[in-house]
């Protein structure tokens, strides 16, 4: 009986993450770079350090556009509840140009 009470009081379509420790601890990452084909879009997050004349990817997603587009509208609220609660973020007047592609349309974050 309990047992069904529990059942009705999960919502239907939970998923259950797990995060590792590891995982947990975060990558550091100061420029993303951004790319995508017909079927999906990769993210490069990229660690970039001053003086030093080779940045290493640290961290490379490949998503559909779905879940791009996903993904961009909840950095939109994300980033509208934080200046929410501590104002805006300033940007710098910094560019990077890259003379590299990944074989197509170039994007830059």
């Amino acid at each position: 009986m309990a047992e069904d009470k529990r059942k009705k009081t999960e919502p239907e379509n939970q998923i259950n993450i797990e995060l590792s420790e590891e995982m947990a601890e975060g990558v550091y990452a100061n420029l993303a770079m951004i790319a995508h084909s017909h079927s999906e879009f990769v993210v490069d997050f990229i660690r970039l350090m001053p003086g030093v004349p080779k940045a290493k990817v640290k961290s490379r997603i490949i998503i559909t556009p779905e879940h791009a587009k996903r993904l961009l509208v909840a950095l939109k609220d994300n980033i509208r509840k934080y200046e929410d609660s501590f104002g805006p973020i300033k940007q710098t007047e910094d560019t990077f140009n890259f003379p590299m592609n990944f074989g197509g349309t170039m994007g830059e974050a």
